[in-house]
């Protein structure tokens, strides 16, 4: 294989991973019952539209058919991706879900 060759996939394999964060984002929010638009844009407030997190949204299940997502595992996944933004956005709304189920 010729090193374009090999570069061609190594882009290609990242981003595939990185639609697969996205959509674990946007699941995990749906789950949790969390506006994934707004968790970005707390996050991101500069950033336009992400087409990529419009994408996922339309492939996200109901809460009641999709698998749990730990908030432990999607951190890990932000943090693999350098999301480091992002992943602080979404412990504090896990921090404050977690507050408001215990009262």
């Amino acid at each position: 294989m010729e090193r374009k060759e090999i570069d061609e996939q190594v882009i290609h394999q990242y981003k595939q991973d990185e639609q697969k964060m996205i959509l674990i984002f946007a699941q995990w929010c749906v789950n949790n019952e969390l506006d994934p638009f707004e968790i970005y844009r707390k996050a991101y407030p500069n950033q336009p539209t992400n087409t990529a997190l419009e994408d996922a949204a339309e492939l996200t299940l109901p809460p009641s058919e999709a698998h749990q997502i730990s908030v432990e595992t999607l951190l890990e996944i932000l943090s693999l991706f350098g999301n480091d933004d992002l992943a602080f956005v979404v412990n504090d709304e896990w921090s404050q879900l977690e507050r408001k189920n215990n009262k």
